[in-house]
């Protein structure tokens, strides 16, 4: 089964142009707040009506300008899981389940499957101001379920919640996830999130959607400078090429040694701070830093440098392998060159 979304619509000053293919399995929308995701999946659901394009599941049309096809939410069989879950607060939590049914005369037995397969069976006659965020999500994906959707549409689902229910809330979801047969949509911008319940991701930045790439290949070959913040890398820089032929950072200063491949559209290079490499001294792809300030987290400790032109890297280890006990104030960093991302700008 596929979901398949190509629409343009603009809100003010704001155009969203969204392009994407999501099958079976889970499909992350990863951006910054204000990209467009949550609008997105408001023009799937029907809550938005695009201004052009086309959205379809499984075959089946649920928008289509051109042919003025323009199904109402109801009819479209999405299941919308929305930041706060959305249940009817003088409702029983069995209640909120049955209302999801189209057919109330499978409410009944459909309603006890549910809260058997949602382990709810302590929760059935409370309220949702007496159930944890842990359960009101579960009553609320039992209330989805029940209406027996094609696609499920989460907007950052863990938003709503304290920090130490998040992990159990997620690993929860995660489950029912995995039993579901279609296509998901996951909303966040958190990369954690999407690294640990998505199968594949599509990038929001400003709108405009990137091409589908798979969860592991955003954290390991990202293509965009976009893209590349939001898997987390840290230090960026313009590149030249030079009438030598080799490659400059002009940000950083550093002139790439002899013999790297850059493809013609890549104008920016970026690295993680914990694939900067400490160096004895100067070589091939390395240069003299200033070390400002150590940063210590729990697991990690992070070395705020400046290149000789003044820019700003990070670098960084795990507690446990750290390279020496203390650190100079100034030392040779490496750029290992396999670990350069040529990045495209958009």
């Amino acid at each position: 089964m596929a979901l398949i979304v190509d629409i343009q619509k603009r809100l003010g000053s704001f155009q969203l142009q969204a392009a994407f293919e999501a099958r079976d399995g889970v499909t992350g929308l990863l951006g910054a707040s204000g990209s467009g995701k949550s609008l997105t999946l408001k023009c799937i659901a029907g809550i938005e009506t695009p201004d052009e394009g086309h959205i379809e599941v499984d075959g089946r049309v649920l928008f289509d300008r051109k042919k003025r096809i323009n199904l109402p939410p109801q009819l479209r069989r999405t299941g919308y899981l929305f930041q706060h879950f959305a249940l009817f607060p003088t409702m029983t939590a069995e209640k909120n389940i049955a209302a999801g049914f189209r057919d109330r005369r499978a409410a009944g037995e459909g309603t006890a499957r549910l809260i058997a397969a949602l382990r709810l069976e302590d929760c059935a006659g409370k309220l949702p101001r007496q159930l944890s965020g842990g359960q009101q999500q579960r009553v609320a994906l039992a209330r989805i379920l029940a209406s027996e959707p094609a696609v499920l549409l989460l907007d950052e689902p863990f938003s709503a919640l304290d920090a130490d229910l998040k992990w159990e809330v997620e690993l929860e979801l995660r489950e029912h996830l995995e039993r579901f047969s279609g296509p998901g949509i996951f909303v966040s911008h958190n990369r954690e999130e999407v690294c640990r319940l998505c199968d594949q991701v599509c990038v929001l930045t400003g709108g405009i959607s990137q091409p589908v790439q798979s969860v592991r290949d955003l954290f390991e070959r990202p293509a965009t400078l976009s893209a590349a913040r939001l898997s987390g890398c840290e230090n960026f820089s313009t590149l030249h090429r030079r009438e030598d032929g080799t490659w400059e950072t002009a940000d950083w200063g550093l002139i790439l040694a002899p013999g790297v491949t850059v493809e013609p559209d890549c104008t920016y290079v970026g690295i993680r701070a914990g694939q900067l490499r400490w160096a004895e001294g100067p070589g091939q792809n390395r240069m003299l830093c200033r070390l400002e300030r150590v940063v210590e987290g729990q697991r990690t400790v992070t070395l705020l440098l400046s290149t000789p032109s003044k820019a700003a890297l990070r670098m960084g280890w795990e507690r446990n392998r750290l390279p020496v006990e203390g650190f100079p104030e100034q030392m040779w960093v490496e750029f290992p060159v396999e670990r350069l991302l040529f990045l495209k700008r958009q």
